[in-house]
């Protein structure tokens, strides 16, 4: 499993652990000191971005979608550094 902390501009902090099969997302922990509600959206996107390619560009864009899907609100983070910190987790991976 991969491990990554990312501290975003501003001094906010994101975790990431991953499971990768080749370039692919098999598992994925996101936590952090950021601000989500609902708290629970959090599980949704993880469930997301199983299945996907290690894209960093590619998992913002699925990670800002779920957002605005449920009209969510995001505070201390952006899903591209969401998506940052995962892709850095993912090459941690072995």
């Amino acid at each position: 499993m991969g491990r990554a902390e990312y501290k975003v501009e501003g001094g906010k902090l994101v975790k990431a652990q991953v499971i990768i099969d080749g370039n692919i997302i098999r598992k994925v922990k996101i936590t952090g000191d950021f601000f989500l509600h609902p708290e629970e959206l959090i599980e949704d996107l993880e469930e997301t971005l199983v299945g996907t390619s290690l894209d960093e560009s590619n998992l913002a864009k699925l990670i800002r979608g779920v957002i605005e899907k449920k009209n969510a609100t995001l505070l201390g983070a952006s899903p591209e550094d969401f998506a940052k910190c995962i892709v850095m987790a993912g090459k941690m991976n072995g």
